[in-house]
C-alpha cells in the first residue's frame, strides 16, 4: 500500500456555490481560512443551499485580498463583494438561521444581493461571518473548550478519499442508474482529498496528522440531495444516494467522508488560537497523511 497523501485541497468562500483548489491553504481553529465565511440567505434569515437552488452550482467565488470575494455565473458580469464593515452594509449585525441554529453575521450589502437575486431568480441575501471565533460554537457533543465552526454544515472541515469513490463509483456502475457515473469528486464538496488508502479506511480513522496539522475525526459525513447535483450544469440525478442507500447507510444516514475538526494546542497557546484566529498550520498538496488513532 502506497503511504496515504494529500492530493487536493478546496475552499468554498461561499456556502453551496463552487470553491477553488489552492496548492495549500491555512488551517485555522473552524476551518480552512475564507472557508464558508459567506451564505445566502432569503429575505427572513433563513440559509439557501444547493438543497433548494441546483443553480447555486453555476456560481464562482473568487477568494480576494482581505477577504473579500468576485462572484462570477453564466451571463452575469462579476461582481466583487468586499467585506462589510461592522454592522454591514445596513448598519446592524443581522440574526439568520443555519438548519435550527441562529448565528449572527453582517449582511454584504444591496449590490450582492441584487446580483445573486438576479441569477438565481428569487430575492436572497449575502451576508458575512465577521466573526468566527465566537460566532458559532462547535455542537457541544463533540467540542472541546471553546472551539467554533465556520458556515459549514457541521465541523471545520471535510475529508474524502479517491479510493473510497473509486469503489463507490463501481458500485453505482452495478446498479440501477450505471449512466450516472461515474462521479467527480466534486459532488461532494470535500476541504480535503486523501489518496493511497484502501477503500473506506477513512472509516476507522479517530485521529490523524495531514502535514503539520492534528485532526480529531468525530463521525462520517452525512450526505444530501446536493450530491446528486451536477456541479458544472445544476442538473440532479438519482445517484450517489440510491447506492448509499444500498451499501452505506449508517444507521438513518447515507455516508461519504469524514468530518474533522483541528486539534488545538493546550493553555496558553490554545486560547490565543481560539481568540486571535492565528492559523494552527498549513496543508500543503503532497502532504504525508499519518493515522494516530
Amino acid at each position: 500500500m502506497v503511504n496515504p497523501v494529500l492530493s487536493a485541497v478546496h475552499v468554498y468562500p461561499v456556502k453551496s456555490v463552487a470553491g477553488t483548489a489552492p496548492h495549500e491553504a491555512v488551517v485555522e481553529p473552524w476551518g480552512l481560512a475564507g472557508d464558508r465565511r459567506w451564505m445566502v440567505v432569503e429575505p427572513g434569515g433563513k440559509y439557501v443551499t444547493q438543497r433548494q437552488q441546483a443553480r447555486m452550482a453555476l456560481v464562482s467565488a473568487e477568494p480576494l485580498p482581505g477577504g473579500g470575494i468576485r462572484l462570477g455565473a453564466p451571463a452575469h458580469e462579476p461582481l466583487t463583494v468586499a467585506v462589510p464593515g461592522p454592522g454591514g452594509a445596513t448598519g446592524a449585525v443581522s440574526t439568520v438561521w443555519l438548519h435550527k441554529e441562529a448565528v449572527d453575521v453582517v449582511p454584504a450589502g444591496a449590490a450582492a444581493d441584487e446580483w445573486l437575486s438576479g441569477f438565481l431568480g428569487t430575492p436572497v441575501r449575502l451576508v458575512h461571518l465577521d466573526d468566527p471565533s465566537r460566532r458559532r460554537p462547535l455542537t457541544p457533543e463533540f467540542a472541546r473548550g471553546g472551539e467554533t465552526v465556520s458556515l459549514a454544515d457541521e465541523f471545520p472541515l471535510l475529508l474524502t478519499t479517491t479510493a473510497s469513490l473509486d469503489a463507490l463509483n463501481s458500485l453505482i456502475a452495478q446498479g440501477d442508474h450505471p449512466d450516472e457515473g461515474p462521479l467527480p469528486m466534486n459532488r461532494f464538496r470535500p476541504n480535503v482529498v486523501v489518496e493511497g488508502t484502501a477503500p473506506w479506511a477513512e472509516d476507522t480513522w479517530r485521529r490523524i496528522r495531514i502535514g503539520e496539522v492534528v485532526f480529531r475525526v468525530p463521525k462520517p459525513c452525512a450526505r444530501c440531495v446536493i450530491t446528486t447535483t451536477d456541479q458544472e450544469t445544476a442538473e440532479r440525478g438519482k445517484e450517489p444516494l440510491r447506492t448509499l442507500a444500498r451499501h452505506r447507510r449508517f444507521g438513518d444516514q447515507l455516508v461519504f467522508g469524514q468530518n474533522l475538526v483541528p486539534e488545538l494546542p493546550e493553555l496558553p497557546g490554545r486560547a490565543a488560537l481560539l481568540g486571535e484566529g492565528r492559523g494552527i498550520g498549513t496543508l500543503r498538496v503532497g502532504d504525508a497523511v499519518e493515522i494516530l488513532a
